[in-house]
């Protein structure tokens, strides 16, 4: 008797496929341990790419290489700041016309309003810049980099409420469970940096909290993508990533010795049951354990220079500051990380919103323009992309009370401003067009999906490729929707 051949013919499909699962398994995790395991030998040191992202990726070749997006949660108002409205100073008080509003949907803070009274705004607006583009006094260090941005004035969305609307624009539905932005871009692109995430999360301070709306982390999640894609979010305070920084009387020998230990039984259990989460997880270990060094040395900024320190204003030195984060943004991009995201709240101003506004304008206008002035300076602004804005808009209407000083708007998805910059965006545009009242798009309207395609297209990605199949169905950032504005391309 062949005990060999027994063996073999009485193996089922499923043993099979499991143990060659294994194996695959093993060769991915020595890959992860030692990358250049498997690598063929590079001709000269520039062919060497870190690079775990899809083969075939990008599909075309990218302008941008990273991404840094500034999320203004809570949905700033585009009509005190980008969205200039002179003729409704002569429309205070006066009811929004029917014609205008034409049924569309409004939220229950409003709809039992008996008037929609016109508010316009408080503050002054200036053209700046070599296109004369319109900017509020709200600004003025952005004012000053205008021309190195192309402000898009018909951003639109279905969603009329916060959550929904951050998780529309995030991950492409309105409801939880889709990959973000990030998770899809770390899951195409991979990372280019082994010692940092390839998706970092940064969290903003107003006046030393949060506050505003909540954000839930599926807003960095990966949804049904591996969880290795799901944002890191870095805190503001103590470590940078809890639990990172051995405890006391652990050496960095003894963690190595604990986790190649931990990583031998994760394997057994993945031999198995053949979990690719747990790849992921011994991924995570080693990611951990290489960011102990990394970490701290990203967040130390003692060889700014003092130049540089004083671009992004008097709050940069102050961890958790939307300024600190702003140049945390900057080295991360230095580093490799492929997406960062900045998120920083209290922009839902439904009253007092000239006092609200001018607060929350006087803490990101300047580090916003330093962001774009040194990655420029650095050379890094060609192959970075910048994205600034929110989850929708607000009202020309007055929620509450209104008076010529003081007034509050609700949430408008129909139309709202969001800007973009650097790797692959055209300089010094301002596109799309509203009516006088910012209430409808009247030229070049650009969906939400539309935004993310532009972004995927920069990165050199066609959005419609950029695939997942989950439950039957290819899943995507763009849904089944999308078209790139070419308008604003370089």
């Amino acid at each position: 008797m062949n005990l060999f051949r027994e063996s073999a013919l009485i193996e089922t499909r499923r043993h099979f496929f499991g143990r060659a699962a294994g194996g695959i398994g093993a060769a991915a995790l020595g890959s992860l341990l030692n990358p250049d395991l498997f690598a063929a030998p590079a001709t000269n040191k520039a062919a060497v790419d870190v690079t775990t992202g899809l083969p075939g990726l990008p599909h075309f070749a990218p302008k941008a290489k990273r991404v840094i997006y500034l999320f203004m949660s809570g949905a700033p108002s585009q009509l005190d700041m980008w969205d200039y409205k002179p003729k409704m100073q002569d429309w205070f008080d006066k009811d929004l016309p029917d014609s205008v509003r034409n049924g569309q949907r409004i939220t229950t803070m409003t709809s039992g309003q008996k008037r929609f009274p016109i508010a316009p705004s408080t503050f002054k607006f200036q053209r700046h810049g070599e296109h004369g583009a319109w900017v509020s006094e709200l600004l003025p260090h952005t004012a000053g980099v205008v021309d190195d941005l192309a402000v898009i004035k018909t951003i639109n969305t279905e969603a009329i409420n916060h959550d929904p609307a951050i998780t529309y624009i995030q991950t492409g539905s309105q409801l939880p469970g889709r990959p973000s932005t990030g998770a899809w871009l770390s899951y195409g692109l991979g990372s280019t940096n082994q010692n940092l995430p390839a998706f970092v999360v940064l969290h903003s301070t107003v006046n030393g909290g949060f506050g505003g709306q909540a954000l839930y982390a599926r807003l960095w999640g990966a949804g049904f993508l591996s969880t290795r894609h799901q944002g890191v979010s870095l805190r503001s305070t103590g470590d940078p990533v809890l639990y990172l920084s051995n405890p006391d009387g652990l050496t960095g020998k003894m963690r190595r010795r604990m986790l190649d230990e931990l990583a031998k039984l994760n394997q057994e259990r993945y031999d198995e049951v053949g979990d690719p989460e747990i790849q992921a997880r011994i991924a995570q270990y080693e990611m951990a354990y290489r960011m102990q060094t990394s970490v701290p040395e990203l967040a130390d900024i003692s060889g700014e220079s003092q130049h540089t320190l004083d671009l992004y204003g008097p709050e940069v030195k102050k961890p958790g500051t939307f300024a600190a984060n702003c140049l945390l943004a900057r080295r991360l991009a230095e580093r490799g990380v492929r997406f960062t995201q900045v998120f920083i709240r209290q922009w839902d101003q439904h009253g007092n919103l000239p006092k609200d506004i001018r607060r929350q304008c006087g803490i990101i206008d300047q580090p916003c323009a330093a962001l774009i002035q040194d990655l420029k300076q650095r050379g890094m602004l060609d192959d970075t992309l910048v994205i600034w804005g929110g989850e929708f808009g607000r009202t020309i209407y007055c929620q509450g009370g209104l008076t010529k000083t003081n007034y509050g708007r609700d949430h408008h998805p129909r139309c709202y401003t969001k800007w973009m910059a650097g790797g692959g965006i055209k300089p010094g545009v301002v596109y799309g067009e509203t009516d006088d009242f910012s209430y409808n798009v009247t030229e070049n309207p650009v969906h939400i999906h539309d935004l993310n395609a532009t972004m995927l297209h920069c990165l050199g990605i066609d959005h419609e490729r950029l695939t997942y199949r989950y439950q039957g169905r290819d899943f995507r950032l763009t849904d089944v929707h999308g078209n790139v504005v070419r308008d604003i391309l370089a």
